[in-house]
């Protein structure tokens, strides 16, 4: 017999409290993998920043508790959630998510492995979680002064990371396209220490304190011009690409309207083009 959604909000919850009872903060997420509470400040002409200052629900990741009471209430307030996300980049584990995706090209699993043969590092027992597609989630731990940002692929292809202001789907949550479940035998484990060598691939590398306005004009233009050479199957997955790098290194809200613009000239409709845009904005930390 299928699960209702009412089954899968109940299961979700208890998921959930189970995961806050190991320090991990949640927060409630719909069949669409993305948080259940939509923000209380979308219809305002222009909402300042707030990252749940205003004692409302509705702010992503930033509502995530450890606070069994207050996940009630987060779930109460959200009772089509099937899901539950956890936030990434806290204490007490300063969780790093290591997403092995099966959607592109590359193997994913592969690249990995050949990141561990070329920089020496093997990934210790931790915690694994199987998604509805194929893939597999890692969990490691990071050390508390480290800011691991989330980034898309720039790793190695099929490898997105999950930092500080990103989440990832709980075990035991249902979504769309099925099921996220532990992969046996690792549901118990803590979440491993991240290896030192592979630590150092995940932070961004140090910058100048002055980049000039020249270079980032450059960088800029590669990028849409990154989007414009895409031929038809790939123009959304470039734009994407072109939309997480951009934001990683601080020009996302000045490109915006570039690569809208270029994503129409490869012909994707603009509300298509800004939703991707959106969606690589929220999938390295930052506000679309």
């Amino acid at each position: 017999m299928a699960t209702t959604d009412r089954q899968a909000t109940t299961l979700a919850l208890a998921h959930a409290l189970s995961a806050a009872e190991r320090g991990l903060a949640v927060i409630p997420l719909s069949r669409t993998k993305l948080p259940a509470l939509r923000s209380p400040h979308r219809h305002a002409p222009a909402p300042a920043p707030c990252h749940g200052e205003c004692g409302r629900f509705g702010h992503g990741v930033y509502d995530a508790s450890t606070d069994p009471a207050r996940i009630r209430e987060l779930f109460a307030a959200a009772p089509w959630a099937t899901g539950y996300g956890i936030a990434c980049g806290l204490p007490p584990h300063q969780l790093i998510g290591i997403d092995l995706d099966t959607k592109a090209e590359t193997d994913s699993s592969t690249a990995l492995r050949e990141l561990a043969l070329r920089h020496l590092f093997t990934i210790p027992p931790t915690v694994v979680v199987l998604t509805p597609s194929g893939g597999r989630h890692l969990w490691l731990s990071g050390p508390p002064d480290a800011v691991v940002p989330n980034s898309a692929g720039r790793l190695a292809p099929g490898i997105d990371i999950r930092g500080a202001g990103g989440y990832l789907v709980g075990p035991g949550s249902r979504t769309r396209h099925g099921a996220y479940v532990a992969a046996p035998g690792t549901a118990h484990l803590p979440p491993a220490a991240c290896p030192p060598a592979l630590l150092r691939l995940l932070l961004p590398p140090p910058r100048a304190h002055q980049q000039t306005h020249i270079t980032t004009e450059a960088h800029g233009r590669g990028l849409v011009q990154f989007v414009l050479g895409a031929h038809e199957g790939r123009r959304n997955a470039r734009l994407f690409w072109a939309a997480c790098r951009a934001y990683e290194d601080g020009i996302g809200p000045a490109l915006v309207a570039p690569l809208v613009e270029a994503a129409l000239d490869t012909g994707l409709a603009e509300r298509e083009a800004r939703a991707t845009i959106a969606s690589a904005a929220r999938m390295t930390g930052h506000q679309p």
